[in-house]
């Protein structure tokens, strides 16, 4: 129970003194002898969060194991003839299978691995350098050829062959094949079983590593777990970011005077001072956002979309479009629905696509129908990696919107020397941008937000 506990920390599992004790105390009063009530207990006192209940179940099996694979004892299910005819048939295999001749004799007797053989194994294998869960899959299969399982199937082959040559009837072959694989496939079972255990016990003994902040994790590393725990936080990252705004808006009320505007207010007083005007340095953006959400920018879009629309007291007007092929206007969306929702419901409506992205379309459809939103007021957000899987990038639509907007600055998740690698048209895209902000994570994108709110 301690190695298995040490083990879901070390898997990322929050797990307290507290709670272990709690989990000793539980089974100390249900007791061992019951396996789905030991492992309900264990469950019930471990886990406090619902992700975490897939690492439960992963672990557990792993250090409370049911005992060895069910395996028969073939020759005791066949009558003298038969067994006669399989001493003879393995008699006749001896020569260049005599390697294997043990690993038969034991197939056929049901008889599992014992502990030296499995360990002896797993040191040829390799398996005490493991790093991590991820290798077990490639671990199990060297741990599998080590035992010699890997040429089980031929072994099964050559003998059923053997015994058919020899005049054994074609339904004592089959029931002799069903048993045969049954057993073999008990066998890999006990390797996999070992692999899996010996790296949980590997982990346990290995101090818990400290988790990466999610602020800093890139977009396209996030797990499906780490993407829901964003979703919840951005709502808090929202509401630090307006509470900078709103501070940068108090302080535009002090600071440096501004005499053109002091002296006409004050000409109703003779020209003396006695109402002070200062210079305003906080103006809402007018935005428009042209966002790629096609697979590899679908999370920094909807990061991006969720922030805005939850800073809109932020902001004098927002305009938002997405595209793959095609653009879509889903300002009315956001019209409709609170941002979390809207989000949600613009995804669900756009399936991502593979190999169709097309910004050079997207703008000219963007000029074509939806050019009167941008005034010279409005900062134009393109938010996307500039791949355009090799069609036009119309860079022309790109320059025309930059000198007809206040601004055109682009989000893009890849570093600069990506840039301009295989499909990507990003090199040319940046002539045509004011400002170009890397946000491939949280933090980074929060930046960029902030920095565009500053409208500086």
């Amino acid at each position: 129970m301690v190695d298995f506990i040490r083990a879901l920390r070390a898997a990322g599992v929050r797990v307290s003194l507290a709670e272990s004790m709690d989990a000793a105390h539980g089974i100390e009063a249900v007791g061992v002898h019951d396996r789905a009530t030991f492992r309900a207990a264990l469950r019930a006192t471990l886990v406090k969060e619902a992700r975490d209940q897939g690492t439960f179940d992963y672990f557990f099996p792993l250090f409370f194991a049911q005992g060895q694979p069910p395996l028969e004892d073939i020759p005791e299910q066949m009558t003298p003839e038969q067994q006669q005819m399989l001493r003879d048939a393995l008699q006749a295999m001896m020569g260049s299978m005599q390697a294997l001749r043990e690993l038969l004799d034991q197939l056929l007797a049901g008889r599992p691995f014992n502990s030296q053989q499995l360990n002896e194994a797993g040191q040829r294998a390799g398996l005490e350098q493991a790093d991590g869960f991820a290798q077990q899959p490639w671990l199990q299969r060297r741990v599998e050829r080590q035992l010699g399982l890997q040429q089980l199937q031929q072994l099964i082959e050559r003998l059923l062959e053997q015994l058919a040559q020899m005049g054994m009837d074609a339904e004592s072959l089959g029931t002799l094949r069903e048993m045969l694989e049954a057993n073999a496939a008990g066998l890999g079972e006990q390797a996999g079983q070992f692999v899996g255990a010996s790296l949980a016990e590997q982990l346990a003994n290995r101090e818990p590593q400290p988790k990466p902040d999610l602020m800093d994790v890139p977009f396209t590393r996030l797990s499906d777990a780490e993407v829901e725990q964003i979703r919840d936080e951005i709502r808090r990252l929202a509401a630090r970011l307006r509470s900078r705004a709103a501070l940068r808006q108090r302080r535009a009320r002090s600071g440096q005077l501004d005499p053109r505007r002091m002296m006409r207010h004050n000409m109703r007083y003779d020209g003396v001072p006695l109402e002070l005007h200062f210079r305003t340095r906080h103006v809402k953006p007018s935005l428009v956002l042209i966002c790629d959400i096609s697979t590899s920018m679908r999370y920094c879009a909807e990061f991006l979309l969720t922030l805005i629309y939850e800073l809109q007291d932020q902001v004098a007007r927002t305009h938002s479009y997405i595209f793959i092929s095609d653009l879509v206007d889903i300002s009315p969306v956001f019209a409709e629905h609170e941002p979390m929702a809207a989000v949600e419901r613009v995804l669900r409506e756009n399936r991502p696509g593979y190999y169709n992205t097309d910004l050079g379309a997207s703008l000219a459809a963007f000029q074509r129908d939806h050019l009167s939103v941008v005034t010279g007021k409005t900062t134009v957000i393109l938010v996307g990696d500039g791949r355009n899987n090799y069609h036009d990038p119309r860079l022309d639509l790109a320059l025309d919107l930059q000198r007809r907007a206040r601004r055109l600055i682009w989000f893009n998740p890849e570093p600069p020397h990506q840039w301009g690698t295989g499909d990507s048209d990003m090199l040319q895209y940046a002539q045509a941008a004011d400002a170009v902000y890397k946000v491939s994570t949280l933090r980074e994108l929060a930046a960029a937000v902030d920095k565009i709110l500053v409208d500086g």
